[in-house]
């Protein structure tokens, strides 16, 4: 594996703001020996900074906005996978609520960051798996809503979230030798490059296609496509200006701030886009009447 960039991260912390940077840096904060733009965010006592207030920020409308979904989806009883899809919503709010600490740079304890980081990254693997699920829901294979449904999707979720937030943590921490970060060796952690950059897209590959499929060739209709095509493209643009646009972003201001503030606006986006195409499909007046989906 030594002539590939698979699973080295090195690249990847020194142009974006990750949260798995934490972990693998020897200051457990997003610097460390891969170099790059460091935000400067706004100076504290004790040589310490606050930085990518921009994203706090977003995060705290984010969760908000998520509360708000939550709330206007028990507000449709009828719905298929409203239960499903609010437990997607809690996993992104939870998502949020580590990105303050991850990626919004607050001034804490390494040891707390370390936390925070592997919740946050055990939650992202989680949440994205249960964003998949719901694909799965809507094809009535099981009855929603049911406790077999909520059940199987919490357990397999939880399955995720405690393996991943393990091998976060045991890098972090070094509980073990097995994932001890090496600035000599890219940073590499097979692992966590599985886990944190592969699986999670794999999983929302899975989700539009099984999503298209329904729409396309159960429901037979055009219109909720485009708000799972917009959710889509909202998302990739978000992860093209954290990947790829960062670094001129965070050079061109100086520092103030990186392409981790649009990542953040972009997935709000694209949550909220998900949860409209969510609710066009699930309306008391689709015309799939004569299709035998077992909707109600």
């Amino acid at each position: 594996m030594g002539s590939t960039n698979f699973g080295n991260f090195d690249a990847f912390c020194r142009d974006s703001t990750l949260p798995v940077c934490n972990v693998l840096s020897e200051t457990h904060t997003q610097r460390g020996g891969w170099g790059g733009c460091d935000l400067q965010g706004i100076p504290l006592s004790g040589g310490r900074y606050l930085g990518n207030l921009g994203s706090i920020l977003l995060c705290g409308i984010a969760i908000v906005v998520s509360i708000l979904l939550l709330l206007r989806s028990e507000r449709k009883k009828a719905a298929v996978g409203r239960r499903e899809m609010q437990l997607f919503l809690i996993g992104y709010i939870i998502i949020e609520i580590c990105e303050i600490f991850t990626v919004g740079e607050f001034p804490l304890n390494a040891t707390v960051r370390i936390a925070f980081t592997g919740i946050h990254i055990g939650m992202i693997i989680a949440t994205t798996w249960i964003l998949l699920l719901n694909a799965i829901v809507g094809y009535q294979i099981l009855d929603d809503g049911t406790p077999l449904s909520l059940g199987l999707m919490l357990i397999s979720g939880a399955v995720f979230f405690i393996g991943t937030g393990y091998i976060t943590l045991d890098t972090g921490y070094h509980w073990t030798n097995e994932f001890v970060p090496d600035p000599s060796n890219h940073y590499r952690n097979i692992a966590l490059y599985v886990l944190y950059q592969l699986a999670p897209l794999v999983f929302l590959v899975a989700f539009y296609v099984l999503e298209t499929i329904l729409v396309l060739r159960i429901l037979g209709e055009i219109r909720p496509m485009i708000y799972l095509t917009g959710a889509a493209l909202l998302f990739a643009l978000g992860q093209i200006f954290n990947y790829v646009i960062s670094p001129y972003i965070c050079n061109g201001t100086a520092g103030k701030i990186d392409g981790a503030l649009f990542e953040t606006l972009f997935t709000l986006l694209a949550v909220v886009m998900i949860w409209v195409f969510w609710s066009s499909i699930t309306e008391d007046d689709w015309p799939i009447a004569s299709q035998p989906t077992g909707y109600p």
